[in-house]
């Protein structure tokens, strides 16, 4: 029976500078993926690239670098930075499941815990298989997700808070809050974030929710998914810093190489 997809998961990144100031400063994956990189000659490909977190740091070194998204407005906000920087990155506005890029890489990646948006069986195989299409034989592949440990999955029935920032454009303090509610047979996990806006007294003056549905997959269902679509596990670690992944661990982060000719 075919699945059905259940969110498209736009509106978090439907406000890019939101996203930005949420998530750019966000550094633990780029040494890892600047020493990946540094082992690869030709062209690196970043798939759901946003609006570039990860792929102006690597083209910021002299690699050669692909970033692909199928959002419009992040995508022109990475091209914004990058021109501002002055750096030469092909950006393409593609579904990551149905790539067809002119290009073919030794490395591909996707990082910021983008697997976990394809959220059916169908999806996730769709993706690996666009992956597979466009990487060299022997050619690496490389993501992180979370990992679903008991506290991670569980429910908030109330708004939990999650952190405070200053919004740099409003310069107001903005006051994260979440809720979420886990799905364990489809293994979705739908979040709302509210984001309350606060000026210098105190008082809220505005608040903004979003909603987003992830899907999470256990070890050894990753295992076979990846073995069934024709990649070999060299490494698994439980965060980028390449601890080992244990059952206390936050996310996993997966090495893999695409299957080489016989």
């Amino acid at each position: 029976m075919q699945e059905k997809k259940t969110h498209y998961n736009f509106e978090e990144y439907d406000d890019p500078a939101l996203y930005d100031g949420e998530n750019e400063s966000y550094t633990s994956d780029i040494p890892f993926l600047l020493k990946w990189a540094s082992l690869t000659k030709g062209a690196i490909i970043d798939i759901a690239c946003g609006t570039g977190r990860a792929t102006i740091p690597l083209a910021r070194q002299g690699h050669r670098v692909t970033g692909v998204d199928v959002h419009k407005g992040m995508l022109d906000e990475a091209r914004r930075k990058s021109s501002d920087l002055d750096l030469e990155i092909d950006w393409v506005q593609q579904d990551c499941m149905n790539l067809n890029l002119e290009t073919s890489a030794d490395l591909i990646y996707t990082v910021g815990n983008s697997f976990q948006h394809f959220l059916t069986n169908e999806e996730q195989d769709k993706l690996l298989a666009s992956v597979s299409r466009h990487l060299n034989p022997d050619g690496i592949f490389i993501f992180g997700t979370r990992f679903p440990g008991a506290e991670e999955l569980s429910s908030t029935a109330t708004e939990e808070f999650w952190k405070t920032y200053e919004d740099e454009e409003s310069k107001l303090q903005v006051d994260v809050y979440c809720l979420s509610s886990y799905d364990a047979i489809s293994q979705i996990q739908h979040n709302t974030t509210i984001r309350k806006y606060k000026n210098d007294a105190g008082e809220e003056v505005k608040e903004k929710k979003t909603e987003i549905s992830l899907r999470y997959v256990f070890p050894r269902e990753m295992e076979r998914l990846l073995a069934e679509n024709g990649f070999k596990v060299l490494n698994v670690y439980g965060d980028w810093n390449e601890n080992p992944l244990t059952s206390g661990s936050k996310e996993m982060v997966y090495v893999c190489q695409k299957a080489g000719r016989q």
